[in-house]
């Protein structure tokens, strides 16, 4: 493990392992490095990879108040620790906070979008979003997360076992973060048309054909406002996808051609 002081003096722990073209990948909602670590593995032969603790996860620390570009400014840290430039690859919420870090112009030279939970622009979830903080508040850690499992297409069963998991619910108090990136410019966690345009890298859009019917919905409309992107949808895939048929999906986007 090493570390990076982010802008606000928030240490970030990272990883780094392989060799090539440096590509750091950013997790989504519950989740800190090691969630990405086996898709890691599997890039490592070919690229640089990075994988991180976003700030209050793992290693990493934390500062209040919480601002969504402070963890803009994580990125940016890290960039600067490993060179400069990087491909960056961003998974649910962590796509979502990927495409913020993009339109602000950090030097990615790839970006790679897996089905950052937008949703319809006709419905609003901020009020879902604030009964998921009030459970939080409450002390209900286990709760706050099976009622958020349970907003983004999980099936009962499923989201009880995965809140009962050892350490899932201590993640909770950074859900308020999650819904922060994503309602960050639409609010109600609508699709962000303005930030999308000003992505000007190459960028892959990816979804699972057996992911929550919002999400696939959302890649196909996210890809159809940004200025350079491909959509890749895997067949019979859901939100979590095995890093053996994700891998080289992103091999093949962003290997040198």
């Amino acid at each position: 493990m090493q570390t990076v002081t982010s802008a606000d003096g928030t240490t970030i722990a990272y990883e780094r392992q392989g060799s090539g073209p440096r590509l750091i990948l950013v997790p989504g909602a519950l989740c800190d490095r090691s969630a990405l670590r086996p898709l890691a593995d599997e890039l490592a032969g070919d690229f640089d990879v990075v994988t991180y603790d976003r700030r209050g996860r793992g290693d990493s620390g934390d500062r209040t108040p919480y601002g969504v570009l402070r963890e803009v400014d994580d990125i940016g840290a890290l960039l600067t620790a490993v060179g400069g430039t990087a491909a960056v690859y961003g998974h649910s919420s962590g796509a979502g906070l990927v495409a913020i870090a993009a339109g602000t112009g950090l030097p990615f030279t790839h970006v790679v979008l897996h089905e950052p939970p937008y949703g319809p622009d006709d419905v609003d979830t901020e009020e879902d979003g604030a009964e998921v903080i009030d459970l939080i508040t409450q002390g209900r850690r286990q709760e706050a997360v099976e009622l958020f499992l349970l907003m983004a297409g999980m099936p009962k069963e499923a989201a009880v076992e995965t809140a009962a998991a050892p350490g899932v619910a201590d993640l909770a108090p950074t859900l308020a973060y999650d819904f922060a990136v994503m309602d960050h410019a639409a609010p109600g966690g609508r699709v962000p048309v303005d930030l999308l345009a000003k992505l000007m890298q190459p960028t892959l859009v990816v979804a699972g054909t057996a992911s929550p019917p919002f999400m696939v919905d959302a890649a196909h409309r996210i890809v159809k406002e940004l200025p350079a992107a491909s959509l890749r949808e895997l067949a019979d895939q859901d939100h979590v996808v095995p890093p053996e048929i994700l891998a080289p999906v992103l091999r093949e986007f962003l290997s040198p051609r």
